[in-house]
């Protein structure tokens, strides 16, 4: 007897959708309105706001602003129409690639409609059912997702773990050997979650050992670290050894976009082979040449790197000094890490948005460990030193009501269907 193809969805929602009838609207989905910034409104109340990835704080700069403006006013939405490779090629995708290449010290460079969907083609157009894949276990989805398409042997390592990296390279080598194929190795310039930098330094290193290619996923590196905002390759001094580099405009260049760089060779077999880009509408007019304006400030102006690293280092070094947890974060992502269930959270985060007007983003199983609870919290350039002084006075306040049973005690009283 053949099944209802619905209904296994409909019997089960899957790990963060059986919480849909307790947390949409609230908890996830919520609506944030006003201008982007720190300050915004939600349900009605404003609240400090810790949940934006708009790193440089170029989401509502006035110059930003005009040149989307007047880049809708003069193309609209629609063009160009078509794919690039057909009818929706324009100079002003060309210019943006090459000062992108030149920014990352790369030799070329090819846009991305999409970061996710970009990720995951170049995997796809990289590797044949030869080659094999090590990539970090704690890769983000689009690399993971990138991976799943592979039909050939692909192998795990331990979270930026040297020893592990180097068993599953000798693992790989020997596949790749058999099977006459090459390796392929992914990870990322900063680990979204938990605020690390890939081990790229050490990884380079090892190419002195084993013969592989290095794509590195910099999304939240490119735009914050290094002398000039190249990423997490030039804050370890090893560009030069990454050889594909991946980065989204979804971060620092507060846009809609992304974009790979490499050697030229690399980029032009790319260009015809990403499925994703060759049968995708080009990006937009407003997304490319808002993107050149927004390269421009982020290249001109170091002070907006400053302010965001000054901002980073008072909220981190306050965190620490008040005895938070925030792991072994070297980026501008700041985890603090509580011990909790996921019904405490709950009731925390509505303690935090209603009486400390404070939004920021939770993390709970199965994207963490059961029994923990990850506050991800997110300083920007447009933050003042005043915001993070509010916040860490919250955060003291919130942490006490977690120890002494508090949000337990509220918790109980209040339904939550941990099957649902």
């Amino acid at each position: 007897m053949v099944k209802d193809l619905f209904e296994r969805i409909q019997n089960n929602k899957g790990p963060l959708g059986k919480w849909a009838s307790q947390a949409e609207g609230y908890f996830v989905f919520p609506k944030l309105e006003g201008d982007l910034g720190p300050r915004m409104k939600f349900q009605g109340k404003e609240v400090l706001n810790w949940s934006l990835n708009d790193y440089l704080g170029l989401a509502n700069h006035p110059e930003v602003r005009k040149a989307d403006s007047d880049a809708a006013i003069e193309f609209g939405a629609a063009a160009p129409m078509g794919a690039r490779m057909m009818s929706g090629h324009t100079k002003y995708h060309e210019q943006l690639e090459n000062e992108l290449a030149a920014f990352v010290m790369k030799e070329s460079a090819y846009l991305l409609n999409f970061g996710y969907q970009g990720m995951v083609s170049i995997i796809d157009a990289l590797v044949t059912r030869n080659d094999v894949i090590v990539y970090d276990v704690d890769g983000h989805a689009c690399i993971i997702d990138g991976v799943r398409l592979h039909s050939g042997k692909r192998f795990t390592y331990k979270h930026n773990d040297i020893e592990s990296m180097e068993k599953n390279l000798q693992r790989a080598t020997k596949i790749a050997t058999e099977t006459g194929g090459g390796i392929l190795f992914i990870t990322e310039g900063v680990f979204g979650m938990r605020g690390q930098q890939g081990k790229l330094k050490e990884i380079v290193e090892m190419k002195k050992k084993y013969n592989f290619r290095l794509l590195v996923d910099d999304a939240h590196g490119f735009g914050t670290l290094g002398k000039t905002g190249a990423g997490a390759g030039e804050e370890q001094g090893c560009q030069d050894g990454i050889d594909v580099y991946f980065s989204t405009f979804a971060k620092s260049m507060a846009n809609i976009g992304a974009f790979v760089a490499a050697d030229k060779d690399i980029i032009d077999y790319l260009k015809y082979n990403l499925r994703s880009q060759m049968f995708a509408k080009a990006l937009p007019m407003i997304q490319t040449i808002g993107s050149l304006k927004r390269l421009q400030l982020l290249r001109d102006n170091p002070g907006l790197k400053d302010k965001l690293w000054e901002n980073v280092n008072t909220l981190q070094s306050g965190l620490r000094s008040k005895g938070f947890n925030i792991g072994d974060t070297n980026t501008c992502v700041t985890p603090v890490y509580l011990e909790g269930s996921v019904p405490e959270a709950m009731v925390m985060v509505n303690d935090l948005r209603e009486n400390y007007g404070i939004f920021l983003s939770i993390v709970i199983y199965p994207v963490i460990p059961k029994g923990m609870i990850l506050l991800r919290v997110i300083p920007t350039a447009s933050h003042t030193l005043e915001d993070i002084a509010e916040t860490l006075t919250s955060f003291e306040a919130i942490r006490e009501k977690l120890v002494n049973g508090t949000y337990k005690e509220i918790a109980s009283r209040t339904t939550v269907d941990l099957d649902a």
